[in-house]
């Protein structure tokens, strides 16, 4: 039943690290929008244009070529659709952005005032993808990645206390006192803190640019900063008023 546990733990890592589309690199479009086969108003252009703008790269089915990196067959690109939702006054269009396994990671609806149809679905989709986030593959987190004041503080704090002398936990096991943990080492560049009594991790470790100081996914989507202290497991958690308060996993 352990092993059970343990190996759901290390498949959920996957569906932590991908449930935005700000954690993708690659877009896949299609060459032809479903509710915009008779004429696509040059939306597929808009969406491209703006894809690019904000980091990714779009990858048109059956005009572009896929990269040498990315397999067709894996889950490394998010794919995204055009979708009409026009009324009888106002063009309207949503946009949408899912995973592999058909996981809406973003969708926004935007509509235009603009009675011609081309003008009135480009101002539409302009509008829809305003919110869209900014690309920020997991792969590339950085440490020293546009890092505030503050930020920089923590890093330094995290470093000073990562340059210590840590002892190992044979056990793997971690408490703060109010819930208990088990270390799983996922592979060379990043390990989990799991709650058995839940299929989803607590936290998600993968390594940063500096040693022994890990970019950390909060089981509520959230990042921040952990290292080690003294043997123990520290985890920055981010606080409503923007600061950090330093939560210490102690070695069982």
């Amino acid at each position: 039943m352990k092993k059970i546990s343990i190996l759901t733990c290390i498949f959920a890592v996957t569906a932590v690290f991908g449930q935005r589309v700000s954690d993708y690199k690659y877009i896949s479009i299609p060459q032809t929008f479903k509710d915009f086969e008779k004429e696509s108003y040059g939306l597929d252009g808009v969406l491209i244009k703006t894809l690019k703008s904000k980091g990714y790269i779009a990858i048109q089915e059956g005009k572009d070529q896929w990269p040498a990196e990315i397999d067709k067959s894996s889950c490394s690109f998010a794919t995204g659709n055009i979708n009409n939702k026009s009324s009888f006054l106002r063009n309207k269009v949503e946009v949408e952005f899912k995973d592999c396994n058909g996981k809406v990671l973003f969708s926004s609806k935007g509509d235009s005032s603009l009675k011609e149809y081309k003008e009135g679905y480009q101002d539409a989709l302009n509008r829809s993808l305003v919110s869209l986030p900014v690309s920020n593959p997991i792969a590339n987190l950085q440490v020293t990645k546009t890092e505030s004041p503050k930020e920089q503080q923590v890093v330094k704090k995290a470093e000073e206390a990562s340059s210590a002398p840590v002892s190992e936990n044979k056990s793997g096991k971690y408490t703060n006192g109010k819930v208990n943990l088990q270390k799983i080492q996922v592979d060379n560049n990043q390990f989990i803190l799991a709650d058995g009594g839940s299929s989803v991790p607590f936290a998600v470790f993968k390594n940063s640019s500096k040693k022994d100081v890990f970019r950390v996914k909060l089981s509520d989507g959230s990042y921040t900063i952990g290292y080690f202290e003294n043997g123990n497991i520290v985890i920055d958690m981010p606080q409503t008023n923007g600061e950090f308060a330093k939560e210490v996993f102690s070695a069982k």
